[in-house]
């Protein structure tokens, strides 16, 4: 175990957690706070799982998703397990809830992992790498000082000061707006959308952003509400982020059936009238797949499943007329 960060002891032994929006006091002696794997022990807060491993794969980037950072490339994935919200919907529950069997490694091991094979870098991924702080801070100097990238794939749910605290480290960033209500992700998350969205925001001053929507069924599949998700973006990040709107299988807690095409052809459409780069993901087909000028309409990135090839791209601008594309090509 390490000590964690962002914490104050209290005169009684207890502990208050301050790492994300939960703000967990009162933590005592060998209990845990919601997110189940910071530990008060002896009047201090301990990290459960620093250098403990759940998955490590060589992912296609586009499987984060994102689209617009060295698309077409590959990266070191890993995870440990913990959330810090409850999702009655999560795709990777037996990690995010549950306590798999890990694996032990070192920040400098992952680090000299992440330039093998033709990896890009580092993604914390799987499930949230923000209850994981401490170890992702380590392996983030360390890929940084071998030259590679950090990738982010959370949900968010952070608060600035820690945020503060590894941005500087961190070239990229998926995040997940799982809904544009308060009460959606009360209910079904355990968490608060305000925070979220402040941590976007937070984190497009200082890396390449792109958001991710996971569309249910009959939760937050409405045209307003995608009206609403497209807008706040566009407004508050750029209408040049992209977004990918996701179909949502039944998974963990949920059982309402899964998102139909119409509906992700719906929310692309809508989108489309804010955003500059809109994707759907996790269904078969064309919609949704190809990045393409705005301006010119020439596709600048074609996608067959992970097959990528990236063309008419002169650095962040298309080749063809000159616009700008925000793409991070190298």
């Amino acid at each position: 175990m390490k000590e964690a960060l962002f914490y104050e002891k209290r005169d009684d032994g207890r502990v208050d957690c301050k790492l994300c929006p939960h703000f967990c006091t009162g933590i005592a002696e060998g209990k845990v706070g919601r997110c189940r794997v910071r530990r008060n022990e002896n009047g201090r807060l301990h990290s459960l799982i620093y250098g403990e491993l759940t998955s490590i794969n060589l992912d296609p980037i586009e499987k984060k998703p994102l689209y617009h950072f060295y698309p077409g490339s590959s990266i070191l994935s890993i995870g440990t397990w913990g959330c810090n919200l409850r999702c009655q919907f999560c795709q990777n529950w037996q990690i995010s809830q549950e306590q798999p069997a890990t694996q032990s490694v070192t920040p400098e091991e992952i680090a000299r992992l992440a330039g093998q094979d033709g990896s890009i870098g580092v993604a914390y991924t799987y499930n949230e790498p923000s209850i994981w702080f401490e170890f992702v801070m380590d392996c983030a100097v360390r890929v940084r000082e071998a030259g590679k990238k950090n990738v982010l794939v959370t949900n968010g749910f952070i608060n600035p000061e820690p945020a503060a605290g590894w941005l500087p480290l961190i070239d990229a960033l998926n995040i997940d707006i799982k809904s544009m209500d308060e009460e959606f992700y009360r209910t079904e998350t355990g968490g608060a959308l305000a925070p979220v969205l402040a941590s976007a925001v937070q984190a497009r001053k200082q890396a390449h952003v792109e958001i991710t929507n996971l569309v249910i069924p009959t939760l937050n599949d409405t045209d307003d509400h995608f009206r609403r998700l497209a807008k706040w973006v566009a407004q508050n990040l750029g209408r040049d982020v992209p977004l990918h709107l996701s179909a949502y299988f039944p998974r963990y807690r949920m059982k309402i059936d899964g998102t139909p095409v119409q509906t992700l052809e719906r929310a692309e459409r809508i989108c489309s009238e804010f955003l500059d780069f809109v994707y759907v993901g996790n269904v078969a087909g064309t919609l949704g797949r190809d990045t393409s000028c705005r301006s010119c309409g020439e596709v600048l990135v074609s996608r067959f499943g992970y097959r990528v090839a990236v063309k008419n791209l002169k650095g962040p601008t298309c080749s063809r007329c000159g616009a700008p594309v925000n793409i991070i090509t190298d």
